[in-house]
């Protein structure tokens, strides 16, 4: 501050020399208390901190209507001018810069724009539509233009908002706090959609913090750019009244689902070009066709959340209310989930509430203090990716995490949420030694501030979109992840069975001659299949970080790997439990997935990969169309056992059923010895089709098998009064199924 300023200071009233300072450096918490409009007398004291400002003048219209204009007086050399008008006159600025001049409204001259009930729900945790009171929002306010700021800073000293429209300078717009909320809210005229911006932060201790971008924000920059974008509310028109209408059908329990899983970057690269990756236009006209023809009832989309780091695949986010830009604007993501749901495919995205990315500009200590984290590392470092956990006991963070899945199911149609690494939030020692967490209140080992978090979560989600899916990606034995909140349970829809695809991958690796040693990693699944509904998964987890593709899993060499892999695709969609698949298995391709690269199209051009790519698509229709796959998934009277015990051969046989009345048996050699003459018990009489044998010729098999079925025998085996006699190609799965007939 020069000598003139502290004088000036010192002349004028209601002003102290310390608060022209906080003005002239960016750090002012009360602006309003000195800018804008303030009574004196019979007239009122208009007051403007222009910066760098040439000149500013007044605008001001008399009581007739008549427009005025006079000169403000510099009265800091700093940048603070002033005007005396008639008292309530209106009145708006003109202001000369540089390079020209600029006119408009004065920030500070709006009341609060925030209600207190707002503000009262926001401090609750209980605001579920926090993107359109949040972060940037667009909007008239007294036939004004402009965009109010709002964020939550509960213990910063200042908060500015710096940006594309005040040249990054703190000390233009200093915001004003709203103490029942700790939300500091500024409305900026004139600002427009597509403008860049973040948040000037001073701290507690009084230290200025990095920028921030807007945890609130609709829209950011593409990285590595970190800046949050003034995002216009998603302005959309819907046509999938159709499928919204009929969601629920869709949806309930005894209906099939079918899950492609996505990374959308790396699905296909256009023109091979490795620095594109494909918008959301261009992946409407390609990856929808794609996965309808396939026979997915849905498709999984990795983290599309904006993320600064491209080697999380969207599992580190810091825009949970923002999509990734890289494939294109809000409204061309709106525009592919609605073209999904007139293909008849639904859309479900992953979402990560467990933990946070540390980068400076992001969510960590964003007001000087662990605002979203907490604060003791033992419960606010995440060991495993060295990332932060959001403190879900407070409830303005509870309420931001809940608002944000809401947004993605309401606004933008999405149809579901897998939720990542709730293991992670439901267990305190989580990947921790023994004395590196916090027990609980009463002294255990399960986070009970998560408990109520989910819980919470999927009551809301069950009130505001009743008929969408909550999937958890859930490793433990956790008690009713899957039983409804007033039961006592978390309350989601689904939860992936970790467990059966640790075991059963475990045993489709290994050498046919030792897996009769490790039969129970096929049976022990079954033991707890109806405890929970499970997803089956098949995910991207297990075709990274070394571990290969699932081909390369599959022992033995040439044909022999091909037709291990499609066994354990058909024993999956003949096991109970909904179905997912991650991109690349339908190709039966080798290389491990690089989520830089795009997956091996080139196999479509061998007999192995169309045979993969033809067997998905009949076990996907297969399990649409045949209530016996699918109806009774969660039940356990819609499975039983016909072999389980036959360790010797390494055969599998059971039975599922619909409500139909038509059985589909399932059997699995699992050896690369075809078992002819192979007798199985069956419940029914007569003919039974072979719907399907992984062996065959389409499918890039050896073409054997029991031409076209079998009939039953009048002798008894497996407690079944009539038996079929069957041919087992090597390495193979059959489904069929009793079509009638005498035996």
């Amino acid at each position: 501050m020069t000598m003139a300023d502290r004088d000036a200071a010192a002349t004028l009233p209601n002003i102290t020399q310390e608060q022209l300072s906080s003005l002239l450096n960016g750090t002012c918490g009360d602006p309003f208390s000195l800018l804008g409009r303030h009574r004196s007398g019979r007239s009122d004291v208009i007051r403007v901190f222009m910066p760098d400002a040439r000149e500013v003048r007044l605008v001001r219209w008399t009581r007739t209507g008549v427009q005025r204009e006079q000169a403000m007086k510099c009265v800091a050399q700093a940048g603070l001018y002033e005007a005396r008008i008639p008292a309530g006159a209106p009145y708006k600025l003109r202001i000369g810069w540089a390079d020209g001049w600029e006119e408009g409204a004065d920030p500070y001259s709006f009341p609060p724009l925030l209600s207190h009930h707002d503000l009262h729900l926001f401090a609750e945790g209980k605001h579920r539509e926090l993107a359109h009171m949040m972060g940037a929002q667009t909007m008239i306010i007294d036939g004004v233009a402009g965009v109010r700021f709002a964020v939550w800073a509960p213990n910063a000293k200042s908060v500015s908002v710096v940006g594309d429209f005040n040249l990054w300078n703190a000390r233009r717009h200093p915001m004003r706090l709203r103490h029942d909320g700790g939300i500091w809210e500024l409305f900026i005229p004139n600002v427009m959609s597509g403008s860049r911006y973040k948040y000037d932060i001073t701290g507690p201790d009084g230290a200025r913090l990095p920028l921030h971008a807007d945890p609130f924000a609709l829209a950011s920059e593409i990285p590595p750019a970190t800046a949050s974008v003034v995002a216009s509310p998603l302005d959309f028109e819907w046509h999938d009244e159709e499928w919204m209408a009929r969601r629920s059908s869709f949806h309930t329990e005894n209906a099939p689902l079918s899950i492609y899983e996505c990374h959308v970057g790396s699905w296909r690269r256009p023109d091979k070009d490795g620095t594109r990756i494909l918008t959301w236009d261009e992946l409407k006209e390609t990856l929808i066709p794609y996965v309808v023809d396939l026979g997915f009832t849905h498709i999984e989309l990795m983290p599309i959340m904006a993320h600064p780091f491209d080697g999380s695949w969207g599992y580190q986010p810091l825009g949970l209310f923002a999509p990734m830009p890289r494939q294109g604007t809000p409204q061309q993501l709106a525009s592919f989930i609605d073209a999904c749901h007139q293909a008849g495919l639904g859309v479900i995205l992953d979402w990560v509430p467990a933990h946070f990315p540390n980068d400076l500009h992001g969510m960590a200590r964003f007001d000087g203090t662990c605002l979203f984290e907490h604060q003791d590392p033992r419960e606010g470092l995440h060991p495993d990716w060295h990332t932060l956990i959001y403190n879900v006991g407070r409830n303005e963070v509870r309420g931001f995490l809940i608002a944000s899945a809401l947004m993605w199911l309401t606004q933008y149609h999405v149809d579901g949420l897998r939720v990542d690494a709730v293991a992670s939030m439901l267990y305190r020692d989580y990947s921790r030694p023994h004395n590196g967490w916090l027990p609980n209140y009463y002294g255990g080992r399960e986070n009970l501030e998560s408990v109520e978090f989910l819980r919470e979560l999927n009551h809301a989600v069950a009130e505001y979109a009743p008929t969408a899916l909550m999937i958890a990606e859930e490793s433990t034995a956790w008690p009713g992840v899957t039983r409804s909140v007033d039961s006592g349970g978390l309350g989601f829809t689904y939860k992936w069975n970790m467990g059966w695809m640790h075991d059963t991958l475990s045993y489709i690796s290994r050498d046919p001659l030792w897996r009769r040693y490790h039969h129970d990693n096929i049976l022990f699944g079954l033991h707890y299949a109806f405890s929970e509904k499970f997803v089956l998964p098949l995910s991207h987890d297990e075709v990274v970080h070394g571990k290969g593709s699932l081909l390369s899993r599959m022992p033995g060499e040439g044909g022999t790997r091909y037709a291990g892999l499609r066994a354990y695709l058909a024993f999956m969609w003949g096991h109970p439990g909904k179905k997912l698949l991650f991109m690349g298995a339908e190709l039966a391709q080798w290389e491990e997935w690089d989520p830089h690269g795009e997956l091996a199209w080139n196999m479509l051009d061998t007999p192995w990969g169309r045979g993969m790519h033809a067997l998905v698509r009949d076990l996907n229709r297969l399990h649409r169309t045949e209530p016996a796959l699918h109806q009774r998934d969660t039940h356990s009277d819609g499975f039983a056992w016909i072999i389980g015990n036959d360790t010797e051969n390494s055969v599998f046989a059971w039975l599922r059923y619909g409500g139909d009345g038509k059985p589909v048996l399932v059997v699995c050699n699992m050896t690369p010895v075809p078992r002819i003459d192979y007798r199985i018990g069956v419940p029914l009489p007569g003919w039974w089709a072979e719907r399907l044998n992984t062996d065959a010729d389409d499918y890039g098999g050896g073409g054997t098998g029991n031409a076209g079925g079998r009939s039953t025998e009048q002798i008894v085996s497996h407690g079944y009064e009539q038996s079929c006699v069957l041919y087992l190609p090597p390495l193979s799965v059959l489904y069929l199924q009793h079509e009638g007939g005498a035996g």
